[in-house]
């Protein structure tokens, strides 16, 4: 059975706190594992989670700030020392090319694993699967920064009334999915649209389209969430965004379940973010990350 959830592995900014690693998410997509912005101790967290280096199939690194991307030697590290069996990918803006390689080779070791580096540079499609399609869109930071988003191709739902009532059963079901149609039957008329599931990965930055874009539709949201609506003036000036402002990009882009993380060390009541979030109109499922927390993605509606 496909498994598709999100694992925190951190959700601190700047800093890491007693509390809060440094940001670490793990999204768990039928069978591959996609590493978001590893920061400082995301191995341990991975340990802790329950994730090994073989469930990783790509590293998407929105930024090369710190709390983003200082997890990244020893996850590649690790990878190469559990001689992972397959390929994997690394994302990551092409303007910090200097960061990337300076983490991959921080220290000696032994490279065993292939390790394809494919930096991005504008907004588009980075991959494109079975099950999804990896796009990138730019933010608005004081680096260079882009959010991923995760778009499963759209499918058919059979509706087995219509499917009786035309009198197509057993193999014939397979026959008319495959081929279309079936006699003067088409698949449009015993099925209905089945739309992808969309998943979002927005960190660090102010409001501007690339937010809206990622955010647009999706069945889970992880956005960053750093400062409280009252410090809105540091979220500019930092280039991040407040509880209220993520909760907002939430209900306009018509978000089923919202994840917000990232959060300043200055603030001590987790509760307050969902309050804001909640204030600015967000209605559906909302969850305030916290470390070691799966969260799944919501079943197709």
């Amino acid at each position: 059975m496909s498994v598709r959830e999100l694992v925190v592995l951190g959700t601190a900014s700047q800093v890491p706190t007693r509390h809060r690693n440094h940001n670490g998410y793990l999204l768990r997509w039928d069978g591959e594992g996609i590493l978001f912005d590893p920061g400082e101790g995301t191995q341990r967290q991975m340990l802790r989670a329950g994730v090994a280096a073989h469930d990783l199939h790509r590293i998407c690194v929105t930024h090369f700030h710190g709390d983003h991307s200082l997890g990244l030697a020893g996850v590649i590290q690790r990878i190469n020392l559990d001689r992972v069996p397959h390929e994997i990918t690394a994302h990551y803006p092409r303007s910090g090319q200097r960061f990337f390689d300076r983490l991959r080779y921080a220290t000696a070791y032994r490279e065993t694993v292939p390790l394809t580096e494919a930096p991005v540079d504008a907004d588009g499609t980075l991959a494109s699967t079975d099950s999804y399609e990896l796009e990138a869109r730019k933010l608005s930071h004081p680096v260079e920064a882009y959010g991923y988003r995760l778009v499963e191709p759209d499918g058919r739902r059979m509706l087995p009334e219509r499917l009786a009532s035309y009198g197509i059963r057993g193999a014939d079901v397979g026959r008319i999915q495959r081929e279309g149609a079936l006699g003067d039957v088409t698949l449009g008329d015993v099925s209905e649209l089945r739309r992808g599931q969309r998943f979002a990965f927005v960190m660090d930055t102010r409001l501007c389209d690339g937010v809206y874009e990622l955010a647009q539709g999706c069945d889970l949201l992880v956005i960053e969430s750093t400062f409280l609506d009252e410090d809105v003036r540091l979220a500019v000036d930092h280039g991040h965004l407040t509880a209220g402002q993520a909760g907002a990009v939430a209900r306009d882009a018509g978000v089923r379940h919202l994840v917000l993380t990232h959060f300043s060390q200055r603030y001590s009541e987790p509760e307050e973010f969902a309050r804001q979030a909640r204030a600015a109109g967000f209605a559906g499922e909302l969850t305030v990350a916290h470390d070691l927390l799966r969260v799944p993605v919501p079943k197709r509606q």
